[in-house]
């Protein structure tokens, strides 16, 4: 038993150096495959009398016509081009060449190749094993806080353009948080509620609000049903407000319901124009339930106090839940052992958001803008404000990179989804959608903030191993963004990627055989004469090869191996 535990590591060892070396020989068999086709090409040449064919079908090529091969470049150039559209469209919607994809997945394994997924998705343990390898930055998906309603806002925008603001991932995900928030804890559900559970399921919303009202009729006091009627039901703010009122008299002790209905009833008073009562009641809100931060409600507290101009409470909400102004601190004050550690917990004082990051960077830059001007910093150098501001701007693009295109509105902004995540296109599309009112009202700052906020990418290592100041950024946000936003929105990206090798060679190839075929079909006598200058040209080493073949080798051998 011990011999043959003790030569598997030798058995073990041999096969995976057998299969490293045929990996590697794979590399040069292309060379070898080419060097044995011109020797079998040059043995054969007499026996199969390949002269003589070659000469009969230069023969035939003779008396082809123009108008051949003007059918010959044309068809060529029509089927390149189709493939080009083809990898176009297939990138544009999935990021990444079709052909890429196939010879990767399907081709490299058969070269002796190891593919990208099962290297990164595994590791080996102390015992051999392999295991789950933890993924660094999960893309986790949010709830929006400040997500629209969806009768009185999202349903609007459809009937005015005919369009789906929400995805239906999205809504799924709605959905789920539905059921699970205000269903999910009772054991035995009574009717209403296994009635209400339905309707959360529900993929239509007529099918919905009918449920609600079922389970309205079954219990006059489910204030779940009241939930959904002023979400999806109500067709303005005032309505949704009344019906959240309604649902807030017979809520009773359940927390979730309380936390809810009162969150969206501020969010009612904030669009409404009551910014002061919205205030007071997302602060009685924060401190009844100070253990729910996790619902982000500070941030719905944030752009309230933006819209009052109220920037001392807005920079005392932000010093509580954005630790890295007091971290950073500590990193320049502490010796240099305790440094690395401290900056360890920099990094890791994540999950923020784009809205904490952004509004520091607002405040920051709103004390310098209404005087900055490129040219004097440029002559004078930046100021210690100046250089604050900066700073903070550069931290908030390396935290989300797609918010600056929306602020400065080179991308056109849409309504903002249910679910964002964080550091994507929809936490960009999310944070912009509330906050570029606040943005341009101060003066100068998108002016500083588009001087700026490109010199980040000068900062952040490439490729994206690592960051500067937070995590590297997560490669799983585009598949993510693209299930969260709908399909007439196009999803930003970054890195931006470059177009793949095959998108450029099917565009070179459709573009020189159209250019073959036109300057055939006006020339054709002069193509002609190119095209036998060309080949004479091409097969010249190939000839002078054989003419040094013939004078080195004995004519003897060559008939020996060819009667052999």
């Amino acid at each position: 038993m011990e011999d043959s535990t003790g030569s598997n590591p030798q058995s073990v060892g041999f096969t995976e150096k057998l299969k490293s070396w045929l990996s590697w020989s794979w590399t040069y068999v292309c060379f070898i495959w080419f060097g044995m086709v011109l020797i079998m090409i040059y043995v054969l040449w007499s026996p199969l009398k390949l002269q003589e064919t070659l000469t009969s079908a230069s023969v035939f090529l003779n008396t082809l016509t123009p108008k051949f091969y003007v059918a010959l470049t044309g068809t060529s150039s029509l089927i390149s081009g189709l493939i080009l559209i083809f990898e176009w469209w297939y990138f544009r919607r999935y990021g990444t060449s079709f052909i890429e994809q196939v010879s990767v997945s399907h081709l490299r394994p058969l070269l002796g190749g190891v593919e990208s997924s099962s290297s990164a998705g595994l590791f080996s343990s102390v015992n051999g094993e392999t295991e789950p390898r933890p993924s660094v930055s999960e893309c986790k998906v949010w709830r929006n806080p400040l997500n629209l309603f969806r009768g009185a806002e999202y349903n609007r925008y459809t009937w005015v353009t005919g369009k789906e603001p929400l995805t239906y991932y999205d809504m799924n995900l709605s959905a789920q948080d539905h059921q699970t928030f205000f269903t999910g804890d009772t054991q035995q559900l009574r009717p209403e509620d296994a009635v209400m559970q339905k309707a959360w399921r529900e993929r239509n919303p007529q099918a919905r609000i009918k449920a609600a009202h079922q389970a309205i009729e079954i219990n006059h006091q489910c204030a779940a049903a009241y939930v959904l009627l002023a979400e999806e039901e109500a067709t303005t703010i005032i309505e949704a407000e009344r019906l959240f009122k309604k649902a807030l008299s017979i809520a009773g002790k359940d927390t979730n319901l309380l936390v809810y209905i009162k969150r969206r009833l501020a969010m009612c008073a904030r669009k409404l124009g009551r910014i002061k009562e919205a205030v007071k009641m997302m602060r009685d809100l924060m401190k009844e339930f100070p253990l729910l931060g996790m619902l982000n409600i500070h941030e719905n507290l944030l752009e309230a106090l933006l819209e009052l101009q109220a920037y001392a409470d807005v920079q005392a909400v932000l010093a509580k839940y954005d630790g890295t102004s007091k971290l950073k601190f500590l990193i320049f004050a502490s010796p240099c052992l305790l440094r690395p550690i401290l900056s360890f917990l920099l990094d890791i004082s994540l999950p923020k958001s784009a809205t904490i990051c952004y509004t520091s960077a607002l405040l920051k830059a709103r004390a310098v803008s209404d005087k900055f001007s490129p040219e004097a910093a440029s002559r004078r150098g930046l100021s210690t404000a100046e250089m604050n501001a900066v700073e903070a701007i550069h931290r908030a693009v390396e935290f989300n990179p797609h918010v600056p295109k929306y602020l400065l509105e080179m991308k056109s902004l849409i309504l903002p989804p249910e679910h964002i995540l964080k550091r994507g296109d929809s936490e960009a599309v999310a944070y912009a959608f509330f906050h570029l009112q606040h943005w341009k009202r101060a003066e100068g700052a998108l002016n500083l903030l588009h001087c700026t906020w490109e010199g980040t990418f000068r900062i952040i290592p490439y490729p994206l191993e690592k960051g500067h100041l937070f995590y590297p950024y997560p490669g799983c946000t585009e598949t993510a963004d693209r299930e969260l936003l709908p399909s007439f929105h196009e999803v930003s990206v970054y890195p931006k990627k470059e177009l793949p090798f095959f998108i450029l060679f099917t565009a070179g190839l459709c573009s020189f055989t159209a250019m073959l075929a036109m300057l055939t079909h006006q020339f054709p006598e002069l193509m002609g004469v190119f095209a036998k200058a060309f080949f004479s040209t091409l097969f010249a080493p190939l000839g002078f090869f054989a003419d040094k073949m013939e004078s080195f080798m004995p004519s003897s051998f060559w008939h020996q191996l060819t009667r052999i």
